[in-house]
Formats: C-alpha cells, sequence, structure tokens
C-alpha cells in the first residue's frame, strides 16, 4: 500500500471543521501543530507596529495515495482556500516508506477496494 502525506495550513479557526472533513473524506487521523505564521501574496497589515496575523495550525495527514485527491479538494473546499487570498492551502507529497501504520494499512485495504 502507497501513501502520501497531504500538508495543510489552516486559519485556526477552521482547523476542526477540515479535521471532521478530512476523516469523513477517509483519512484516518492527523498531526496538528498550532500557532503557524506564513506570509502571501498580499504582505499582511500591521498597526502601531505589531502585525494583525490570523494564527494557523499545520495539519498532517498520511493518507492512502487512492484517496489523496479527494481529502485534498475536501480540505480546500472546507478550509475555503480558493474564495480569497490568504485563507489556507494544501499540497500532497509522495510517501516513499512509512512505519507506524500497519493498523491503518488493515482498514484501508477494506476501504480502496470498496472504492476501485
Amino acid at each position: 500500500m502507497r501513501f502520501k502525506l497531504i500538508l495543510a495550513f489552516v486559519e485556526d479557526s477552521r482547523t476542526d471543521a477540515v479535521l471532521d472533513a478530512a476523516r469523513n473524506a477517509g483519512a484516518t487521523g492527523a498531526t496538528v501543530i498550532n500557532n503557524a505564521r506564513g506570509e502571501g501574496l498580499i504582505k499582511k497589515r500591521t498597526f502601531l507596529g505589531l502585525t494583525l496575523d490570523v494564527q494557523k495550525d499545520v495539519l498532517l495527514f498520511v493518507v492512502e495515495e487512492h484517496l489523496s485527491r479527494h481529502i485534498l479538494e475536501t480540505i480546500s473546499s472546507v478550509g475555503e482556500f480558493d474564495l480569497e487570498s490568504g485563507q489556507g492551502i494544501a499540497v500532497q507529497i509522495d510517501i516513499e516508506d512509512a512505519v507506524g501504520v500497519a493498523h491503518q494499512v488493515e482498514k484501508l485495504t477494506k476501504v480502496v477496494e470498496d472504492e476501485l
């Protein structure tokens, strides 16, 4: 079984909704890293020298490759990434090898067989 890593940078107010939607789309879990900061196309506004940033969370999903595109699109939709600049971004990367996922393989085998 092959896996992909989805990295999603999400506004912290949308993290729970994105996690729930990703799980419903086939993700079996996630790691959340809080309080990330980034800068996109439009420079962040400042007020008296303080940056008015919205905090982002970084979500990491190790997902089965046949489910990855659907999960990625679900994350984008729920996170509203394409509605306005600065809402978030998600990418997927091939995983060459992984350990600690044996318990997921058993569950995902049935899911992937049903999808194909």
